[in-house]
């Protein structure tokens, strides 16, 4: 299917030009990542009881898409984003489970994550190899700990990352995720992670994405600081230095930011401590590599 749909990518156009956020070179399939949307359906038709969440992964899934062909306004986009979440939080009962301000907050959680996500997809490997480790991490607790979701929910997007990356694990990637990709797959995990979290009160697992986070968020942060407008492309992520002003090889970053995502997901499944000795300990030393690392490279450029 993935062959396929290169062969209409190609009859369509359906391409990535170089612009000033990139950091590659060629003109590129753009979309790749619709095998996510692929896996949704098959996970669809076996275990069609999970129609509500699949849903709204199709639903912010087929926006992203038409949104990497044609550039929507952020309006239709946010109010198709919201949808998704919405219908995301009615197959978590999250509005019968929390206060209405901590509903707010989930939100602006969950499309932060969301975001996030689309934000670090900006070099090859790095989307498809980071969501394995987090999907392995959720599968691994699903079969050892608390069985929280049926594991085909997990197993296809497995096999949507394997596939997608034999593609884009490469030097000179032959197709990139596109908006499609990056966010359909942060739509499911965070379905994933929160599921796990309200089945076992066990606020930890959300630091399953701590690494995209603390890049995301100081990222932010320093072009605030910069008084750059956090909406317009950028390469100031701290793996967009390392790739683009560093020249580390691609395949390298996305394998170093995959290999502490491990690491992460490790400590928390075999080190029960308290949630907030675990953020600590998963976040302070990113933190502290973001900034000086971060500081000492730019100012070596």
């Amino acid at each position: 299917m993935m062959l396929l749909y290169f062969k209409l990518a190609d009859h369509y156009n359906i391409i990535d030009k170089p612009n000033e956020r990139s950091s590659h070179t060629e003109v590129t399939i753009r979309g790749g990542g619709i095998i996510f949307l692929i896996s949704a359906i098959f996970c669809l038709i076996l275990h069609s009881e999970f129609w509500l969440p699949i849903l709204g992964m199709i639903i912010i899934g087929t926006i992203s898409f038409i949104d990497d062909r044609i550039t929507l306004s952020n309006k239709i986009r946010i109010f198709f984003h919201l949808t998704a979440v919405t219908l995301l939080f009615f197959a978590l009962n999250i509005f019968q489970i929390y206060p209405w301000y901590f509903c707010i907050a989930i939100y602006i959680l969950v499309i932060g994550i969301i975001n996030a996500y689309n934000f670090m997809d900006g070099i090859n490997g790095i989307t498809g190899l980071y969501s394995l480790v987090v999907l392995g991490g959720l599968q691994y607790v699903n079969y050892q700990f608390t069985s929280f979701i049926e594991p085909d929910l997990i197993w296809l997007p497995v096999l949507a990352c394997l596939v997608f990356l034999f593609f884009n694990f490469r030097k000179r990637a032959k197709c990139f995720a596109g908006d499609v990709g990056s966010i359909s797959i942060a739509f499911w995990i965070s379905y994933l992670i929160f599921k796990l979290i309200i089945q076992t009160e066990n606020y930890a697992y959300i630091l399953f994405l701590s690494v995209y986070g603390v890049d995301a968020i100081l990222t932010i942060i320093h072009r605030l600081l910069l008084k750059q407008n956090i909406f317009k492309a950028h390469r100031l992520h701290f793996y967009q230095i390392l790739a683009n002003d560093q020249k580390w090889p691609h395949l390298w970053v996305a394998t170093l930011y995959a290999a502490l995502q491990c690491l992460i997901v490790l400590i928390i499944i075999y080190w029960p401590i308290d949630f907030g000795y675990l953020f600590i300990l998963a976040t302070l030393p990113l933190v502290l590599c973001y900034i000086f690392l971060k500081k000492k490279i730019m100012i070596s450029v």
